[in-house]
């Protein structure tokens, strides 16, 4: 990535492409590889899947994940909001956010890191990864 400095070495002014701000969004983030999204859940990991219902529908659930809608998420974990889920309000439980492919979960990982849910991330992958893992395995 370019680095984006203003002449006062702040960050620059100005747009971001979207392939900056993923690769900005994912420098905070230790993103869970799909081998091991099993050993977080026995861990105690909060799994958030936030593929839209048309996907989860098509491609079946992801076992142990809360199902949570992209476009509430911040609401129902953010420790400081009314709206938040049980259990989801500890700044410290490490949260693994699931899309379809771990694009946007990348991204959502990082507003919840902003919310000071500093073990926020995402899966590598998303759940095509996973799916593609266990189907894999299930072969073997």
């Amino acid at each position: 990535m370019t680095k984006r400095n203003s002449a006062d070495g702040g960050p620059a002014a100005g747009p971001l492409t979207i392939d900056q701000l993923l690769e900005e969004s994912r420098l905070g983030l230790e993103r869970v590889q799909a081998a091991d999204l099993e050993q977080e859940i026995e861990k105690g990991a909060l799994v958030v899947d936030t593929r839209p219902v048309d996907q989860r529908i098509r491609d079946g659930a992801l076992p142990g994940a809360v199902v949570i809608d992209r476009n509430v998420l911040e609401w129902r974990l953010d420790p400081s909001s009314p709206y938040r889920i049980p259990g989801a309000g500890e700044a410290d439980r490490r949260i693994v956010i699931v899309c379809n492919e771990g694009y946007s979960s990348s991204l959502a990982a990082h507003t919840l890191q902003r919310l000071g849910l500093s073990r926020a991330t995402d899966l590598v992958g998303g759940f095509q990864a996973w799916s593609a893992l266990r189907k894999k395995s299930d072969q073997a």
